[in-house]
């Protein structure tokens, strides 16, 4: 937990769910000054009010390149980087009506993270390096048809970690993937399945990262589907197949 004491961490997506349970944790991790963003900053009003005086809400569609730029020339103080924000159709690809839900999923999930991305490593490379921490899904290992354009989407989060992490080496920033299972939040509200607290996932992710981990499996249901993929991926995408939508 040392990592975060006195640092400016920014957190999309902060008013709910993982984002919620970051800002929470991270203050009592010490935490110098929590950005939390939302599209809505009204909904952040209580963590704020709950802050002493430590968490500024910030209004921010990650959609919108230009609310993403202001953002990084606001807070040139960032040191930690949280891309949390996000987006879940529940919907296979062929049943879905349209590609409007698969457009949506993509555009926030994984454009929105590299415009966040894009705007925010000068402000870390300024600042001497930092860190920058992607929530992916172990949906980005293998594709959930119940969640088809989410798991997409998330596995384009996976491959930009991996690729971000290559290019902003040289300039002292590290970049963390994290790949939970099923979360009890809001956004998986109608899966009946069993799911793990935004409280244990974000205490398991700062664990992860005080111990130098780049990639990140914060709960029993993403090591098992993990350990699953690397021993054989064939039967774990047959198993997670029969998931499919209604």
């Amino acid at each position: 937990m040392n990592s975060f004491h006195g640092k400016t961490i920014l957190v999309t997506g902060a008013n709910r769910g993982i984002g919620r349970a970051f800002v929470e944790t991270l203050l009592k991790a010490g935490a110098g000054k929590i950005l939390a963003a939302a599209r809505k900053p009204e909904t952040l009003n209580e963590l704020v009010a709950n802050g002493s005086g430590r968490v500024k809400a910030v209004r921010l569609d990650i959609t919108d390149a230009d609310q993403v730029s202001a953002a990084a020339a606001d807070h040139a103080d960032v040191d930690i980087l949280i891309n949390n924000a996000g987006t879940a159709a529940l919907a296979g690809f062929i049943q879905a009506d349209t590609v409007e839900a698969a457009r949506a999923d993509m555009e926030t999930n994984y454009f929105g993270t590299l415009n966040m991305v894009r705007a925010f490593a000068p402000v870390l490379a300024r600042n001497g390096g930092g860190l920058i921490v992607n929530i992916a899904s172990i949906a980005s290992h293998v594709n959930f048809p119940l969640l088809g354009s989410y798991s997409a989407s998330k596995a384009a989060v996976h491959s930009l970690t991996q690729a971000v992490r290559a290019e902003l080496g040289q300039s002292g920033t590290k970049v963390v993937g994290v790949y939970p299972g099923p979360v009890d939040t809001d956004m998986a509200r109608a899966l009946d399945i069993d799911k793990t607290s935004p409280e244990d996932i974000v205490a398991a992710v700062l664990q992860g990262i005080a111990t130098g981990n780049e990639d990140i499996y914060p709960d029993a249901q993403a090591i098992e589907l993990h350990s699953g993929l690397l021993a054989d991926p064939k039967a774990v995408e047959r198993q997670v197949g029969q998931m499919l939508p209604n």
